[in-house]
């Protein structure tokens, strides 16, 4: 997909209609053909964009008609998101640009109110580029009547240097930790976390006391979570967990003041719990979420859905399958347009994998609904929930004697996974899908001792623990048993 088409995806129907009407207010011409080439992209008509230059001299009048229909979408798109946001983030901007506006007209007394409130918004929220923006813009008219004192001005613009100088430490240690997961990821690099969190901050000279505050705290317990996910061994990071425990306690009346990190936090500890199988406090740490997400319509919007998929999962295996699956039915009907993909996806693939392990058919239609490909998942869902994907639609379709199509599914599988598994080291997921390629070509073979002990001696892996790994394998053990995966698999977690 083009940038272009990307851009135009952003919108829903109401906001496609909007940008038509701001287009037809910037077209001084009538023969302008941009709301033209926007319905053509709408509605994928390669044909009708071909003919709207008939001569093959006029590719550079498209590809100009395109760059300014792409530049006004962009505008359009900034415009729409300074206006509908109020983040803490954006109520800043807008006191700091109302606030410029006044002081170069002379309205003196009320733009410094707007920026004391834009101060006390921009230090609630620590982002400190945009306090020396506003202390940058007090300094520069601290000669007028009624500004602040100069030396205490000057006080706190240098104390904010230092805690921009702290940020900038922090977040390229952030961004070299990120590239080091993504190596550990797609190359197989072996690497100690506990190791290569103390050499990068050797490495940016950062000291402990920085990494107090809920945005360092979050992004750490991020890593350590992604990190965890590749070796699918959460008791790697439990140190890292301890910590985060600490932290939030030692913290108490500061809650408000850094809400998105904080519901965060509690997010990756309830997502740890439920990958330890301790229900109990993954439900506890979901509680804690929830409260904290009432008391902001933003955060409740932008957090629910990932909300719901945690409080499904906790559900389904604890022995309460309808509920959990009516969750997720009724989260997913009631995701609006604006909901990230991604949250609409995790969604759809664990409904997809409920259904399959109770037997249900409706898990077939599920499938039909991820429609994405490959390399879409695997950007923006990462390489691990592309393989698991890949791997509950083999075992979906041989469930449900398409045999045929699993069989096709698994070699085209194994066709673009292969090398990567073998390079990171991942021979389990090949050994699984032979298994599962032997089930399809005589399923007989299940009842077989040797194939048995295979399947049985999975369970005695490591990385074979994790909920979602027991769940494949259960639906291995299932073939012999004669019973669904579901009724397999919770006398596995529990044990």
């Amino acid at each position: 997909m083009d940038s272009l088409s990307e851009l135009i995806n952003l919108l829903n129907s109401t906001e496609k209609q909007d940008f038509k009407q701001f287009l037809q207010r910037k077209n001084k011409r009538s023969d302008v053909k941009n709301l033209q080439l926007l319905d053509l992209i709408e509605t994928d008509d390669i044909e009708g964009i071909k003919k709207l230059y008939v001569s093959e001299k006029n590719n550079d009048a498209y590809h100009a008609l395109r760059k300014r229909l792409q530049d006004n979408l962009l505008l359009f798109l900034s415009q729409k998101t300074f206006e509908s946001n109020h983040s803490d983030t954006y109520d800043v901007l807008r006191l700091l640009v109302v606030s410029r506006f006044l002081l170069e007209n002379d309205v003196v007394r009320i733009a410094f109110k707007c920026l004391d409130k834009a101060e006390r918004l921009a230090e609630q929220s620590e982002q400190f580029n945009l306090l020396n923006e506003l202390l940058l813009l007090k300094l520069q008219y601290a000669h007028l009547p009624g500004a602040e004192n100069l030396d205490a001005l000057t006080a706190r613009f240098l104390q904010n240097q230092d805690h921009m100088q702290r940020e900038a430490k922090l977040n390229m240690a952030y961004a070299f930790l990120r590239q080091e997961l993504q190596e550990i990821h797609l190359e197989g690099k072996i690497v100690n976390l506990t190791s290569l969190m103390i050499t990068t901050i050797r490495k940016y000279k950062i000291v402990v006391q920085e990494l107090m505050t809920y945005k360092s705290i979050y992004q750490i317990l991020f890593l350590a979570n992604e990190y965890a996910a590749i070796q699918q061994n959460y008791g790697l990071i439990e140190r890292y967990i301890n910590r985060t425990n600490k932290f939030i306690q030692d913290q108490g009346h500061k809650k408000q003041a850094n809400l998105f990190y904080h519901i965060s936090i509690l997010y990756l500890l309830a997502n740890f719990h439920l990958r330890r199988k301790d229900f109990a406090r993954s439900r506890s740490y979901l509680k804690e979420m929830m409260d904290l997400m009432a008391t902001d319509s933003r955060y409740h919007a932008l957090f629910y859905l990932r909300h719901q998929l945690l409080s499904s999962l906790n559900l389904f295996f604890t022995d309460f399958a309808d509920d959990a699956i009516s969750i997720l039915q009724e989260s997913l009907s009631n995701s609006k347009n604006m909901a990230k993909p991604e949250d609409v996806e995790d969604l759809r693939i664990c409904l997809t994998m409920f259904l399959a392990l109770c037997n249900d058919r409706r898990s077939l239609k599920q499938l039909t609904l991820l429609t994405r490909t490959d390399a879409w998942y695997e950007k923006r869902m990462g390489m691990l929930w592309t393989i698991r994907k890949n791997l509950m639609e083999i075992l979906v379709h041989a469930q449900f004697s398409n045999t045929e199509l699993a069989m096709s599914r698994l070699n085209s599988f194994r066709r673009r996974y292969k090398k990567y598994l073998q390079k990171t080291s991942e021979e389990r997921v090949l050994l699984f899908l032979k298994l599962v390629e032997k089930y399809l070509q005589r399923p007989d073979v299940v009842f077989e001792l040797a194939y048995k002990k295979t399947v049985l001696n999975m369970l005695n892996e490591e990385e074979n623990k994790d909920i979602f790994s027991l769940s494949f394998i259960a639906w291995l053990i299932a073939r012999w048993e004669k019973k669904t995966a579901y009724k397999v698999v919770l006398p596995l977690i529990k044990s």
